[in-house]
């Protein structure tokens, strides 16, 4: 299937998805019609931000449908996202759909891939509110260009009648150039924004902010969590609900699976499990994290890099974890089709200052290459396990293997 599908271009393909998309709105009746879609879209940031929406949208009493990339929501119901895509083929989202409208959902949050925009996946669904909470470098290997890949994104605004911007991303006034009827700005830094976190206090397993005069409390740390519940409170004022019901629904939330997850165990280790794929999100990750950590101890660092993606990002990222970090492990993740050998030493061309066999490891074996991270840390040392958050499988050529980074981990913290 996979030799069969490099046949065509991507513009068959999208003509494809496009007409799968008006046969499957037809077949179940436009059910994003009868249902408020809020659709989440940006590099980093969009699950959690969906997590976020969909809890204070629940604050208020509503029953809301939810699909993410790790999972999805109708009502009390919530099951895994094993499929590995952000956003499903047509069919599956009219499905999710028409199931949230007849289980009676007044909100469904969307979580909206620029793959899913560009190919017409989501044509027909007709979008209550967009927020976007970053752009950054990421699929390259399919968008060709920053350009492109922001088109995409543009797509998602010129269509909704709310939309919320992140005021502090680069050029945020390309997603105001539309007639919205309403655009709201979100910022940690801007005075005229919308909504302007201020008093801002970020800690290792929390952060602090307030906004016009209300406080806010996360079991989330890092300043970019702070943008998502930013953005997430700029979707529940376009939405009218008050500042304190949001407030009391983010204080909540205690975590978000696979999203700087911190896993509990006996050895006094800072265990963090984390999605982060682009070099954006793994800066703004260990620049938290080197700020956050005790005064001598260590960060061990294990990552890799997906397959058949943007392959120009790998040195980047690996530079980056080589400057943040004390010991790198670089490893095996998703190589889909290609040498995940081979992939392994793209990410190592761009490590700097390191020494292999001393503090710098190539493990192609994940789990072993967890182990080591394990092995190698001391109390009060973070072992920092990236690329693949709460994922339930690795993809390697047409085999789904079953696989989840907090599972292995608990099992190798057994073994010491």
């Amino acid at each position: 299937m996979h030799f069969i599908k490099r046949f065509f271009s991507q513009e068959i393909k999208n003509i494809y998805h496009l007409a799968q998309a008006v046969l499957a709105n037809f077949f179940y009746g436009f059910p994003s019609e009868k249902i408020k879609i809020i659709g989440i879209t940006g590099t980093n940031g969009k699950t959690t931000t969906c997590q976020m929406v969909s809890a204070i949208l629940e604050e208020t009493g509503k029953k809301i449908a939810m699909a993410s990339t790790i999972n999805f929501k109708i009502g009390a119901r919530v099951w895994v996202n094993t499929t590995k895509y952000t956003t499903l083929s047509p069919w599956k989202v009219q499905k999710f759909l028409r199931q949230a409208v007849s289980e009676g959902c007044e909100f469904c949050v969307l979580e909206t891939s620029s793959h899913s925009l560009d190919q017409f996946r989501v044509w027909g669904v007709k979008y209550a509110a967009a927020a976007i909470t970053n752009v950054t470098r990421e699929h390259l290997d399919y968008h060709k260009t920053m350009e492109n890949y922001r088109k995409a994104k543009l797509k998602l605004f010129k269509v909704s009648p709310i939309i919320v911007v992140n005021g502090d991303m680069e050029n945020p006034d390309e997603f105001l150039q539309y007639t919205n009827e309403t655009q709201l700005v979100y910022s940690t830094k801007h005075p005229d924004a919308d909504v302007l976190a201020k008093d801002m206090k970020i800690g290792l397993h929390e952060s602090r902010f307030s906004v016009k005069g209300v406080n806010f409390e996360l079991y989330l740390p890092g300043i970019f969590n702070a943008e998502n519940a930013l953005a997430a409170i700029a979707v529940g004022v376009s939405q009218k609900i008050t500042l304190e019901s949001m407030a009391k629904a983010l204080k909540k939330i205690k975590g978000v699976a696979g999203r700087l997850e911190s896993i509990e165990n006996t050895r006094g280790m800072n265990i963090i499990v984390d999605y982060a794929v682009t070099p954006d999100s793994l800066e703004k990750l260990y620049e938290y994290l080197a700020s956050a950590k005790k005064e001598n101890s260590k960060i061990i660092a294990v990552f890799g890099s997906c397959g058949e993606r943007d392959r120009g990002k790998r040195p980047i990222m690996g530079e980056i974890v080589s400057r943040y970090a004390d010991t790198i492990i670089i490893t095996n993740e998703d190589p889909y089709f290609e040498d995940p050998q081979q992939i392994i030493e793209e990410v190592a061309s761009g490590v700097k200052n390191k020494k292999e066999g001393e503090n710098f490891w190539k493990i192609f074996d994940r789990r072993e290459a967890i182990g080591k991270a394990l092995n190698l840390a001391k109390q009060d040392d973070m072992v920092v396990v990236t690329g693949k958050g709460a994922e339930e499988i690795m993809l390697v050529g047409e085999k789904r293997i079953p696989w989840n980074d907090k599972k292995v981990i608990l099992e190798e913290l057994e073994k010491i």
